[in-house]
């Protein structure tokens, strides 16, 4: 049950990072024909969608339960605050940053990705034991 738990995280995960790849590049789209506030507007999606994972993946964190779920939540939750204090200040520029390092390469992926990455790996794990 707590694999299955898993899985559906992990797809309610992707169609999340989905989202935030489309969002991104409609902005940048949007930007490149002049439209400032239509970016900004993108970004802000973005950042909302961001700040109610936390919120919105709870019963499915639940269901995995455990060490891992107390994990995911406590990652879902720094996705969750630091998209929730980029909307309070209304940076754009920290819109624009969440989810990348300051390392972030063009073409590698964001922190969510990887997070998802990581959680397929704990999957297959979790189905193999």
């Amino acid at each position: 049950m707590a694999n299955q738990a898993l899985e559906d995280l992990i797809s309610f995960l992707e169609d999340a990072s989905a989202s935030v790849r489309r969002l991104e590049e409609e902005g940048e789209a949007v930007l490149q024909s002049g439209g400032q506030p239509a970016f900004q507007a993108k970004l802000e999606e973005k950042a909302q969608l961001l700040a109610g994972l936390g919120e919105k993946s709870q019963k499915l964190v639940d269901g995995v339960g455990g060490d891992l779920g107390a994990e995911i939540a406590r990652q879902l939750d720094q996705f969750s605050m630091s998209a929730g204090t980029a909307l309070r200040i209304g940076s754009v520029f920290f819109m624009t940053a969440l989810l990348y390092p300051e390392d972030h390469q063009p073409g590698e992926p964001n922190d969510l990705e990887r997070f998802i990455g990581e959680l397929k790996g704990k999957a297959g794990t979790t189905s193999e034991s």
